[in-house]
């Protein structure tokens, strides 16, 4: 068996069709199409239902299929394995970040201590993006991230964290209940014109006085002592922690949010993709959930 054929194959199914095949290998679509027909004669099998559309697995293609992926994926292992000293590993590395992570920056540090020779080359944002056409290697998102199916690694859970300034609460009283909201000026992250907290089981619709899609900001706001705002637990663990913000309403948490990592379809990452990936599985920490309580008056 043509093992570059099954390859061709393998990245047809993949991709849908055989000209996204094509443009992903970097080979003309003539090619493709020559190969798999021949793996096909070569089996004396149908292996791909063509139509206008673009391309589906028969029955025998998805037998072939899975396990033809296995075997290009061992065959991936072996070729990394063959890289006996990574450190020397050279090259650019293409990332989308998230606005307003800072861990991840700390992370990408580190990475680069213990692999100086790659160069990373990193864009903010928080839109949808198309992995191929964005150019971007690894993509991490919270929640949803691209436009077409890619590779998704989950690497972190957690919660965002409902806080306020001591100076506002010793001014207004501690909420007791979700209810209690209403007569707290607030702060929303959102890149529309309204917000919602899902608070435990209850769902609250915030009037803010401030929207954006900035936590930073809110964070500045919140430590100003001029609205109740919702952070991520890395951005305000540490204020909690020096008791310049208190954690409200523990007892309604907010939704879990995941962080995952993207990279595009493919059989077998390049050996810089897979060691970001492999650094970032060993070296990923999970943030504390706050678990100070205040000691202020609440409602009543």
């Amino acid at each position: 068996m043509d093992l570059n054929a099954v390859r061709m194959f393998a990245v047809t199914a993949q991709c849908g069709s055989l000209s996204a095949a094509a443009e992903r290998l970097g080979i003309p679509l003539a090619t493709v199409s020559r190969r798999v027909r021949d793996l096909e004669q070569a089996l004396n099998v149908q292996l791909l239902q063509r139509s206008v559309q673009g391309t589906c697995l028969t029955d025998a293609g998805m037998r072939l299929y899975q396990h033809a992926r296995r075997g290009l994926e061992i065959m991936a292992n072996g070729e990394r394995a063959l890289l006996s000293d990574q450190s020397r590993l050279k090259g650019l590395l293409c990332l989308s970040l998230p606005s307003s992570l800072k861990p991840w920056w700390e992370m990408l540090s580190r990475f680069q201590q213990r692999y100086p020779d790659i160069v990373l080359q990193v864009r903010t944002s928080d839109r949808l993006i198309n992995l191929i056409e964005d150019n971007i290697d690894v993509a991490m998102r919270i929640g949803r991230c691209t436009q077409q199916p890619s590779n998704t690694q989950r690497v972190l859970a957690y919660r965002h964290v409902l806080v306020a300034a001591p100076a506002l609460l010793q001014r207004l009283g501690v909420p007791a209940r979700v209810t209690d909201l209403h007569t707290f000026p607030c702060g929303a992250w959102s890149q529309g014109s309204t917000a919602r907290w899902h608070l435990g089981t209850e769902l609250f619709k915030p009037e803010p006085t401030i929207i954006t899609n900035d936590y930073a900001y809110l964070c500045s706001r919140a430590l100003a002592g001029d609205i109740v705002t919702e952070l991520p637990p890395f951005m305000a663990m540490e204020h909690i922690k020096n008791h310049q913000l208190v954690a409200l309403l523990e007892n309604h948490p907010l939704p879990e949010l995941e962080i995952t990592l993207h990279h595009p379809l493919h059989p077998h990452p390049s050996p810089i993709v897979q060691t970001y990936l492999d650094f970032v599985r060993q070296h990923i920490k999970h943030p504390a959930q706050p678990n100070t309580h205040s000691t202020l008056p609440a409602h009543a």
